[in-house]
């Protein structure tokens, strides 16, 4: 259900409003300044007009011939007329030195004194100029020009002038041009805001701010809770995201920033890069990192079919191994169980037909031996053997060596206290479970006279120690090399589930800092002796060897 903003309005329609007001308020000022621009150029453009019309008629030889006639107006009337209907003047009005007309659109007006008072600057100090006044046509703005004689004395006096009022209304045209450009501009604004709102809130998800704000809390919250290491690389190769568990892996300081930073500076390696480079998604990838094995999943992201980042999730192949080794464990106590089920299962079945066929002593002497054996192997583990995980695989062992018929022995000089914290219980399980059943399945062949494993446990001095010995047919020469490799067996494989005990062994035991070695034991099979430091070597040093 969608998230409904607190203000009533969507994203969409904020954004387009906000957008139209914008435009509206850039279109109205840039309007108003416009109108205020194109208006003051028509007065100055009419008021340069007006002057040179003035000085063209002040400058004519038919005014200054005029001017020297009996009767001025009648030379100069006809022909300044001319000039105002050709110029479109409101009026062209001569007067000589006194300001009395001899020239005026109104005929009855001729040789009358000049109206509006603005004259002085002609009349006087022979100044060319516009002014506005109130004349007798009405509010007028004015070209003066004084007129000379060849002698250059002012003798008269040419006032050009265009009503304010046909002025401000061409102005009033020019502004009705500009409302129009301007309410086309608005229209196309607001056209653009719709469309800018839509496609932003396209490219958005359709989400509101609100519902934006949410996920990315809940997308925060989530990264930082998954127990695997997540790191997002942008296309340029800097991180992006990453979240604590990451930054515990990496092993980056408290407080330390890697936002933005170059990827190659924490992850050396340069494998997300490549992914950034090919595209390429790399899946459960076992690499080193900082001297901590992890297994890595590496996913590009693109868009439009270009990589613009890589998201990589990643754990600790220790975390991997221990769930592994406690599934192990569960599977062998379930083995175990299940063998001695099925030995128990054999065992009654054979004392009801011992007392079904009337052999009381018979059952009875069964009784007390089976009964004794399982007594001395678990009195000789709780004895010998302090770790219960280890005790308990060990008396797992002894019902599946019985059902396999195999002589399964403790050796008397055995003694297993409690683990160092540093040695974990299941790491000591998964070696010996692994080196047990390998013993098993090499003497499963043997008849069942010849199928001996012995098992020897010490943990005195410095080092744990492991041995298993088996009397099989021994390890070939040729595969010694190739003993603790991934995938390498002696056995016949089943559904290609072969060839990872030893190599279990040999990493548990590395990871351990210790090492693995394999020898001819004394009855001509296989020796596998595990040496395992309490305290750690210096450098975390191991090896596995093999010797024949």
């Amino acid at each position: 259900m969608k998230k409904t903003p607190r203000s009533g309005w969507t994203l969409q329609r904020r954004i387009a409003w906000f957008t139209v007001f914008l435009v509206l308020l850039l279109i109205v000022q840039i309007g108003i300044l416009t109108y205020y621009s194109v208006s003051r150029t028509v007065e100055e453009e009419i008021g340069s007009r007006a002057l040179h019309i003035a000085s063209q008629v002040a400058a004519s030889p038919e005014v200054l011939h005029g001017f020297k006639e009996e009767d001025p107006s009648a030379t100069i009337q006809p022909f300044v007329e001319r000039i105002r209907i050709l110029t479109e003047a409101e009026f062209i009005v001569v007067g000589n030195a006194e300001g009395i007309r001899y020239s005026h659109p109104i005929p009855s007006r001729i040789g009358k004194e000049m109206v509006g008072g603005d004259n002085d600057r002609a009349l006087l100090h022979g100044e060319s100029y516009t002014s506005v006044a109130r004349g007798s046509l009405g509010l007028s703005l004015r070209g003066k020009v004084p007129i000379r004689d060849e002698a250059g004395n002012v003798i008269g006096i040419v006032s050009v002038g265009f009503l304010l009022e046909d002025i401000r209304q061409m102005t009033i045209d020019y502004g009705k041009r500009i409302a129009w450009v301007a309410g086309a501009g608005l229209f196309v604004g607001i056209a653009g805001a719709m469309l800018l709102a839509r496609n932003i809130k396209r490219t958005m998800f359709g989400l509101e701010p609100e519902e934006i704000s949410s996920l990315y809390q809940i997308r925060d919250t989530v990264i930082q809770s998954i127990r695997e290491g997540i790191m997002v690389v942008n296309k340029d190769g800097n991180i992006e995201l990453l979240n604590q568990t990451a930054r515990n892996i990496l092993s980056v300081p408290k407080g330390k920033n890697m936002i933005g930073q170059p990827v190659i500076e924490y992850v050396p390696n340069g494998e997300l890069l490549e992914v950034l480079r090919t595209g390429e998604r790399q899946l459960d990838q076992e690499s080193d990192l900082g001297g901590k094995t992890i297994i890595a999943n590496r996913i590009p992201v693109k868009s439009g079919g270009e990589v613009i980042g890589v998201v990589s999730s990643f754990r600790l192949k220790s975390e991997i191994d221990q769930l592994t080794e406690e599934l192990s464990q569960v599977k062998r106590y379930t083995e175990a169980l299940r063998a001695q089920t099925h030995e128990y299962n054999n065992f009654l079945y054979t004392v009801s037909g011992l007392i079904q066929l009337g052999a009381y002593d018979e059952a009875l002497e069964l009784i007390h031996k089976e009964s004794s054996d399982t007594q001395d192997w678990i009195q000789a583990i709780t004895d010998r053997i302090r770790d219960p995980a280890v005790g308990g695989i060990l008396l797992g062992f002894v019902n599946r060596s019985r059902e396999l018929k195999v002589d399964l022995t403790l050796d008397r000089e055995s003694s297993l206290k409690k683990l160092p914290a540093r040695i974990r219980s299941e790491a000591v399980v998964s070696i010996l479970g692994n080196l047990v059943t390998n013993a098993f399945e090499a003497v499963g062949r043997n008849d069942e006279a010849d199928r001996k494993v012995r098992i020897f446990l010490l943990d005195l001095g410095d080092d744990l120690l492991l041995e298993v010995e088996d009397s099989g047919p021994g390890i070939a020469e040729e595969d010694m090399p190739h003993l603790f490799e991934l995938g390498f067996t002696t056995k016949e494989a089943k559904h290609g589930k072969r060839g990872f005990g030893l190599t279990r062994v040999a990493e548990l035991t590395k990871q351990l800092g210790g090492t693995v070695s394999v020898e001819e034991g004394e009855w001509g099979g296989a020796r596998f002796v595990v040496a395992i430091p309490k305290e750690g070597r210096q450098g975390n040093e191991s090896e596995s060897r093999t010797a024949y």
